[in-house]
């Protein structure tokens, strides 16, 4: 009877083992969750009329819709968060990019005189440049404005895209990090993206008051 009982407790320890290796197993393969965005507020300074061209992906064409075009009336471009700027360079000249917390990116493209320096601190709303139509990777630009991304590094862990171009940001770059900005909230607007590219709405999530894109609106 003792050597049953042994035997019997001895079975009991090894499927417990087992069982608990399974669930453990199954928790470490649940995949981490994104990390939410953090708080961010649309690139320019709030208060003013500005035009949005509406909802595109970085090269306007296919891929995730990451991107909106904006123009505000004081041709200025702003941070949408605070962070640490990245000035990216390219043989034409700079454009701006500001990491956030938990990976987050957002790019300012098109730019000119811009005002802030690598690896510098900014606040949320500080100054980056002028809107313009610079293409200092390549890319095209009619009107001043300020070419807004939204990324999250991970997949294509690089911090550094100097160098690269804007035919190598807008597909290989943006299929690895683009975020969607349908359904984020920038500066107290929700964004959808439409059916088509540059179209979409922009809706102020304080009273529900809606914008369709293209289109001027008061920030």
């Amino acid at each position: 009877m003792e050597l049953k009982h042994a035997l019997f407790s001895l079975r009991a320890k090894v499927i417990g083992v087992l069982i608990g290796s399974v669930l453990l197993s199954s928790v470490l393969v649940v995949p981490a969750q994104a990390a939410a965005m953090p708080s961010m507020a649309l690139p320019f300074s709030a208060g003013q009329r500005a035009y949005s061209a509406g909802v595109h992906s970085d090269n306007g064409q296919s891929g995730v819709r990451n991107a909106l075009d904006f123009s505000p009336s004081d041709g200025l471009a702003r941070a949408a968060a605070p962070g640490t700027v990245r000035i990216q360079r390219c043989a034409r000249g700079n454009w701006v990019t500001v990491d956030h917390t938990d990976g987050w990116r957002t790019g300012y493209y098109h730019l000119e005189g811009i005002r802030v320096s690598d690896n510098q601190q900014v606040a949320a709303g500080a100054v980056l440049g002028r809107t313009g139509n610079a293409l200092p990777c390549g890319g095209s630009s009619s009107g001043a404005h300020v070419h807004f991304t939204l990324w999250q590094l991970g997949a294509f862990d690089a911090d550094d895209w100097s160098g690269l171009s804007y035919e190598d940001l807008s597909t290989r770059v943006a299929a690895a990090n683009g975020v969607a900005v349908h359904g984020k909230v920038f500066g107290g607007w929700r964004v959808s993206q439409g059916a088509s590219q540059y179209s979409g709405s922009l809706t102020r999530t304080r009273d529900g008051f809606t914008v369709r894109l293209p289109a001027w609106f008061q920030s």
